[in-house]
């Protein structure tokens, strides 16, 4: 349907318009999520649908549909919405002729086949503790991509991504304890041995509820707690978007030295789930060092905020959905330390894991700051775990925080399939907590 359709449209609508922009996109998932230790339900969800982007008079307009048959209707609102849309500032991709990328060959796990493996899940996590309430939730997700301009460029890819969340819940009197891990694949399955591991271990470390004193203290973050507080916090303000709206904290800080000289931060659209060759635009995805040894090296940009900001695209501007595209990142890729995560780990007197988190924490994102309120962390004594604490909060900014910068480890997880990132140690950070 994909290499079909938009040749067909851009057909009709080239005649109408300075030049016009097509997006197909079909997405198929399969989610079986068990609840309470019993399977609650299996279903498949598919769904599928047009954006078209058109120049008329110099004006951008845009229109999405779901009913991929009409193709006229879908051609007027978005000539429709012109004469109310914004100043054309770029223009759609030009001239770089048919560039699909090869179709997978993996074949996704069966749904029965699942099935037993969430039975298991279940039968593991039970087995450590009887009382906790287990939660299971697979994926198993195809999209499908094309992207066509009048300028001559056509790109289309596939994907399959099947993911695993394993967590669960144990209630004591007035204390709620929630645990999971997960795992997210493209081409591939999870390692379901290894995610069962980690929810028991994690478990087990929160055994023992304990207190910890409020005041500034070495602060540990795992792999997982850094893409969520830190990685979201950089993904923010190196946004094309938020430079150009003098947002951003690094806004005309390029070549300038800001953090820690072992900071680097870089994309590479080679690796994860969100892996591509070309943008949700037709512009080819690039590696980029966003941060290199602590020096401001540049941002991340599409195609509108960066004519904005008199700059050049760098392959991300990327579709939630059928929407209008916007700056994202296919990954963020930390470098990493000297240190093992378990010699950081031992390396603390008397400080604090932290481990998950409510929410997405950040109080101040385009300032640069995080508050977060843990929703797993573990306090730290002679560089071993000894229990789990409650009511506690961690708040600090990444300009400060990195100016407290013990080590980053030098064994990295690729968190949620789309962030390469090691733990990181702080030998002081604020932690307030109500004991």
């Amino acid at each position: 349907m994909s290499t079909s359709i938009l040749p067909l449209l851009l057909d009709r609508v080239r005649p109408l318009v300075q030049e016009a922009e097509a997006f197909y996109l079909n997405n198929e998932d399969t989610p079986i999520e068990f609840e309470n230790n019993r399977l609650k339900s299996l279903q498949t969800k598919a769904s599928q649908g047009i954006a078209l982007r058109v120049r008329v008079n110099d004006r951008i307009g845009f229109a999405s549909s779901t009913d991929v048959n009409r193709l006229d209707d879908l051609i007027d609102a978005a000539i429709q919405t012109a004469t109310i849309g914004e100043a054309a500032t770029f223009d759609f991709a030009q001239g770089n002729g048919v560039s699909p990328e090869p179709n997978p060959s993996f074949e996704p796990p069966r749904v029965d086949q699942l099935v037993t493996i969430g039975e298991k899940l279940v039968e593991g996590l039970r087995a450590y503790n009887p009382e906790i309430l287990v939660s299971v939730d697979f994926h198993i997700r195809s999209v499908a991509k094309a992207l066509a301009t009048t300028g001559g460029t056509f790109t289309s890819s596939q994907r399959q991504v099947v993911s695993c969340t394993l967590g669960g819940n144990l209630v004591q009197g007035e204390d709620f304890l929630q645990a999971y891990d997960f795992e997210v694949v493209r081409e591939g399955e999870p390692d379901y041995e290894a995610i069962l591991h980690k929810v028991i271990q994690k478990y087990r470390w929160a055994e023992t509820l304990t207190t910890i004193e409020s005041g500034a203290m070495p602060v540990l973050f795992t792999p997982r707690a850094v893409a969520t507080v830190l990685g979201g916090l950089f993904d923010t303000i190196l946004s094309g978007q938020s430079i150009a709206q003098q947002a951003s904290p690094l806004a005309g800080k390029e070549g300038q030295k800001l953090f820690d000289d072992r900071l680097t931060i870089s994309e590479d659209p080679t690796i994860g789930v969100s892996a591509c060759k070309f943008d949700d635009e037709g512009t080819p995805t690039q590696d980029k060092t966003f941060i290199d040894r602590g020096v401001v090296q540049g941002f991340y940009w599409d195609k509108k905020w960066a004519a904005r900001a008199g700059r050049n695209s760098t392959g991300n501007g990327f579709r939630g959905g059928l929407s209008r595209p916007s700056p994202d990142t296919c990954n963020l890729c930390f470098a990493p330390g000297s240190t093992p995560y378990a010699d950081l780990l031992r390396q603390i007197k008397n400080g604090l894991v932290v481990d998950q988190v409510l929410g997405a924490g950040q109080s101040n994102q385009l300032a640069g700051e995080f508050s977060i309120n843990l929703e797993l962390g573990y306090k730290v004594v002679d560089g071993e775990i000894v229990g789990r604490v409650k009511n506690t909060m961690v708040a600090s900014s990444i300009f400060e925080a990195f100016e407290r910068l013990v080590d980053l480890s030098s064994d990295r997880e690729l968190v949620g399939g789309n962030s390469l990132i090691p733990g990181i140690l702080f030998d002081r950070l604020g932690v307030a907590s109500k004991s």
